[in-house]
C-alpha cells in the first residue's frame, strides 16, 4: 500500500483503531512475560545440567549392553567382532588391585631410535610391530605411566630394531640391532642415573624377532650370537619361547604374542557373510618348500611344511595354498581348523589370527611355549600335533571334528581369549599390553625403587 493511500482514523473507524491498539499492547505485554518465563526456564535447565555433570560420573556403556543393528555377519562373527577392541577409543582404565601402584617411566630417546623409523608404514603394521604397539600403549596409559622417574618401578626403553627392511627381499634386517640397542643404553646411562642404580635389572626392552634378543632368524646363528651381555640383566618382552633351556631365552623375559593389527581383524569380521558358515575344514596358506634345504644346509620348518604339502595337497579336506594373498584372513574366517606349523622359529602370527577369527589353531611346533597361559588356556582352545605325527593329521582332525569340536570352539570364542592376544594403541583391560603389565607386576622384586622402600 502506498503512503498516499493510508487514511487517518475517522470517527467511523476510530473505535476499531483504539480497540486494535489495546489488543496490540496486550499482546506485547504477554510476549514480554513469555520471554521472561522462557529465559528463566533456560537458565534453570543449564544450571541443572552442569551440576549433574559435575557430581555424576560419566561411565561408558558396557559393550554387553550395546546393540548392533543392520549387521551383515552371523552371531558368532558378531561376538568375535564386538570383542575386538578399537584402538581409536581410549577406555577409562582403573588401577586394579593386581596392578596397584605399578608405575613405568618411558625414556624420551632421540628420534633415531624410534620415531624416525615410522616413516615406513610397515614399521607399525608387521608381525614384529609389538615393539611399536607396546610403546604406544604405554604412552597412552596414564594410569600406569609416570613422568617422574624417581617414582618408577620399571623403565621402558623404546628402541625399534625391526623396521630396517632389506632392499633385497623386503624382510626386516636386524643386523643393526646390537649396535642400536648398545647406543641407546649408553645414552640412557649417561643422561640418567637409573640404569646404573640397578645395572639395568628394572629396564624393559622388546625383542619381537624369531629368536628374541639373540637377533638372528636362523637358530644356529642365533645361538652362536647369544643374548648381548649388556641386555642379560634386563627384562626382555619376546615372542620366542620353548619349554626347555635355550640360550635365546636365558634372560628374565615375558613371552608376548606376535603383532596382528586389531583393525585388520575388525575389517575382516565386518565383511563376514551373513551365514557365517565355515566351509573349509583345514586351512593353511604360506611357505611350503618342495625342497626345504636352504643354502646354509638348514631345513626350513624341519621339513614339517614340506610334509604337509606332499601328503595333503590333493586332499579335498585341506585347503592349502603356497602363494601370498592379501585377503587371506577371510579364508581363516571360513575355516574350522587352521594349521600353525613352525617356520624358522616355532612361533607364528597364525596363532593370533586363528584365535581372533575363531578358527581352531592346530599347533605343530614341538615344545613351543605360548603367551599368557594363565588367561589363554591353550589346551582348551587349540590342538597340538607332534611334528612326527604330521602324516596322521587328517585322521586326528576328523576324530576331533566328530567328538569335542563344539567344546573347543565354545572355549575359543570367549572374547577374553582374543582380547588377551591383541595390542591396542589405547590399552584396555585384559588386552595384550595389560597382560604384559600383570607379568611385570610379578617381577617387582627387580625394581630398584621397591627394594629401597622395603629396606627402609
Amino acid at each position: 500500500m502506498m503512503a498516499s493511500e493510508m487514511q487517518k482514523p475517522t470517527k467511523k473507524n476510530r473505535g476499531f483503531y483504539i480497540k486494535m491498539r489495546i489488543l496490540h499492547r496486550g499482546r506485547q505485554l504477554e510476549k514480554s512475560l513469555f520471554f521472561k518465563y522462557y529465559q528463566w526456564i533456560l537458565w534453570f535447565s543449564f544450571t541443572l545440567y552442569f551440576l549433574t555433570s559435575f557430581f555424576i560420573p560419566n561411565k561408558p556403556i558396557p559393550l554387553s549392553k550395546t546393540h548392533v543393528y543392520g549387521s551383515k555377519f552371523s552371531l558368532v562373527s558378531r561376538v568375535l567382532f564386538e570383542s575386538v577392541n578399537k584402538t581409536s577409543q581410549q577406555s577409562n582404565l582403573k588401577n586394579p588391585a593386581t596392578l596397584k601402584d605399578l608405575k613405568i617411566y618411558i625414556y624420551e630417546l632421540p628420534s633415531e631410535y624410534n620415531e624416525n623409523w615410522l616413516s615406513n608404514k610397515r614399521c607399525s603394521n608387521q608381525l614384529f610391530a609389538s615393539e611399536v604397539a607396546i610403546h604406544r600403549a604405554l604412552l597412552n596409559a596414564y594410569e600406569f605411566r609416570t613422568f617422574d622417574p624417581d617414582e618408577a618401578d620399571f623403565f621402558f626403553v623404546p628402541v625399534y630394531v625391526s623396521c630396517n627392511f632389506s632392499i633385497v627381499n623386503g624382510f626386516p634386517d636386524i643386523g643393526h640391532a646390537h649396535s642400536l640397542l648398545f647406543s641407546a643404553i649408553q645414552y640412557v646411562s649417561s643422561n640418567y642415573p637409573f640404569w646404573n642404580n640397578s645395572n639395568g635389572s628394572d629396564h624393559i626392552f622388546v625383542a619381537s624377532h624369531d629368536y628374541g634378543a639373540c637377533f638372528h632368524a636362523m637358530e644356529d646363528r642365533a645361538i652362536d650370537n647369544g643374548i648381548p651381555e649388556f641386555l642379560k640383566n634386563s627384562i626382555i618382552l619376546q615372542t620366542f619361547g620353548v619349554n626347555y633351556k635355550h640360550p635365546c631365552q636365558d634372560v628374565e623375559n615375558v613371552l608376548i604374542p606376535p603383532y596382528i593389527s586389531p583393525e585388520s581383524i575388525g575389517k575382516t569380521l565386518e565383511k563376514a557373510p551373513l551365514t557365517g558358515n565355515r566351509d573349509i575344514m583345514v586351512f593353511f596358506r604360506g611357505k611350503m618348500e618342495v625342497h626345504p634345504k636352504n643354502v646354509s644346509g638348514n631345513f626350513y620348518s624341519k621339513r614339517v611344511r614340506t610334509e604337509i604339502w606332499r601328503r595333503y595337497k590333493g586332499d579335498k579336506r585341506f585347503y592349502l595354498r603356497r602363494h601370498r594373498f592379501a585377503g587371506y584372513q577371510s579364508e581363516i574366517l571360513r575355516s574350522v581348523f587352521c594349521l600353525c606349523p613352525l617356520g624358522w622359529a616355532p612361533w607364528s602370527p597364525r596363532l593370533v589370527e586363528s584365535v581372533a577369527l575363531g578358527c581352531v589353531p592346530v599347533i605343530i611346533a614341538d615344545d613351543i611355549r605360548l603367551p599368557f597361559p594363565s588367561v589363554v588356556k591353550w589346551a582348551e582352545i587349540s590342538l597340538t600335533v607332534a611334528e612326527r605325527d604330521v602324516g596322521k593329521l587328517g585322521h586326528i582332525l576328523e576324530h576331533v571334528a566328530a567328538t569335542n569340536l563344539s567344546t573347543i570352539q565354545k572355549n575359543l570364542w570367549d572374547p577374553t581369549v582374543k582380547r588377551a592376544l591383541l595390542f591396542n594403541d589405547y590399552m584396555q583391560e585384559g588386552d595384550a599390553t595389560w597382560q604384559v603389565l600383570i607379568s611385570l607386576y610379578n617381577k617387582l622384586d627387580r625394581s630398584y625403587r621397591r627394594s629401597r622402600v622395603c629396606s627402609q
